[in-house]
């Protein structure tokens, strides 16, 4: 689905780390500052209405009960590490640091969004400690990747996340493969989750190379310490205790966990919402919400996503602490109602549906822009 129609606003809102000005407003209606679009008006509005619902506000507060139940799954997952030895049922035990590892990189992920503490080195620094340090993703590297994302979600050239890999999300891409690349692509969906079986060794691999090879890392030697007693020290620490056949396994499967729970909770977010060309002019709401899609489901799949879920209401308000996000959901709902702005959310399973027909029908060249209801959206409003 590509957005072919354009919307133009006379000036740009707040950047995609979410910094709005309520007092910038009113110096519009005031008239000391040249008149918004409707659109960005728009914008200020909501921003204005969160705000006074306090949920804003960051503090580390929020998260100490994550952090506490975190710290307590490890301290039982070192247990069966360290109790079971040489036993195949450490397999178990891998499939367990898979998804904890998964649980501190949406942590990570808040605090490179500067969403724990109100001071933002300190979010720069726990980002960088447990994202190295733990999960075995460089801090720089992710940062830099995931805020181009947020500044042009799904918008072509600008969003790395749909650039052409081996994977083509957008039908001129899957056009201009030939031989078992072309063949691949017609069939990219059903592969979707058997890649993702690799993906974590991808977001490692791309780690490493980011910390040793690119040309702008802060902190470069601390990101590089810390990915090394990750990826280096705990693989040792399981061979030792497991010896070299099960300790090999172990990191198999504890590896291919991590990065099939990583993708499955990213891909839903974005995959077969709309996608905008380079140079369309969209204003900032909009783009947000007609490129996200939410997932329904209650509070065990606000766990299992890391407020990922709400990715509509967190590409809108990108600084809010995640344990805020089901708050500020029904007033970004409403408000979409009543500007006519159409809002996406789906269950899980009927997300990942969407999301292999339309990787599917990309491969086959069948990707319709004029299929999606939401392309009615980008009409320019009186």
């Amino acid at each position: 689905m590509t957005i072919t129609e354009e919307t133009r606003s006379d000036a740009a809102p707040a950047p995609a780390h979410g910094r709005t000005s309520v007092r910038a407003e009113r110096r519009t209606a005031a008239g000391r500052q040249p008149a918004r679009s409707q659109q960005t008006n728009d914008f200020f509005e909501l921003s204005s209405r969160v705000k006074d619902a306090g949920l804003l506000e960051r503090g580390a507060k929020s998260y100490t009960g994550r952090v506490v139940a975190l710290i307590l799954a490890f301290a039982v997952a070192g247990a069966m590490l360290v109790l079971l030895g040489q036993s195949w049922w450490q397999l178990l035990t891998a499939v367990v640091f898979g998804v904890l590892f998964t649980q501190v990189a949406f942590l990570s992920h808040d605090a490179a969004h500067q969403q724990v503490f109100s001071n933002g080195r300190r979010n720069e620094w726990l980002a960088r400690i447990i994202g190295n340090g733990i999960v075995g993703l460089s801090y720089a590297w992710w940062a830099k990747k995931h805020g181009k994302h947020h500044a042009n979600p799904n918008t072509i050239g600008k969003d790395g996340d749909i650039d052409p890999g081996f994977i083509a999300f957008v039908p001129e891409d899957a056009a201009e493969r030939t031989g078992f690349a072309a063949w691949f692509a017609k069939r990219q969906g059903w592969m979707l989750f058997p890649l993702l079986t690799m993906f974590g060794w991808a977001l490692h691999v791309s780690a490493v190379d980011a910390v040793i090879r690119a040309k702008k890392v802060k902190h470069r030697r601390a990101e590089g310490a810390l990915l090394a007693v990750r990826l280096i020290g705990f693989p040792v620490l399981v061979i030792w205790v497991m010896g070299p056949l099960v300790g090999l396994v172990f990191i198999a499967v504890q590896v291919a966990v991590f990065g099939v729970y990583m993708g499955a909770s990213f891909a839903p977010n974005h995959k077969g919402m709309p996608v905008i060309p380079k140079d369309a002019k969209v204003d900032f709401l909009q783009r947000q919400v007609l490129t996200s899609r939410n997932i329904r489901g209650g509070r065990v799949i606000d766990w299992a996503m890391g407020g990922l879920n709400f990715q509509i209401e967190h590409h809108i308000f990108p600084r809010m602490p995640s344990a805020n996000l089901h708050k500020v959901k029904p007033i970004v709902e409403e408000f979409c109602r009543q500007k006519q702005i159409s809002y996406t959310e789906t269950g899980l399973i009927e997300s990942y549906g969407i999301v292999i027909r339309y990787l599917n029908d990309v491969g086959l060249g069948q990707a319709d822009p004029m299929e999606c209801p939401l392309i009615s959206q980008y009409r320019p409003r009186d």
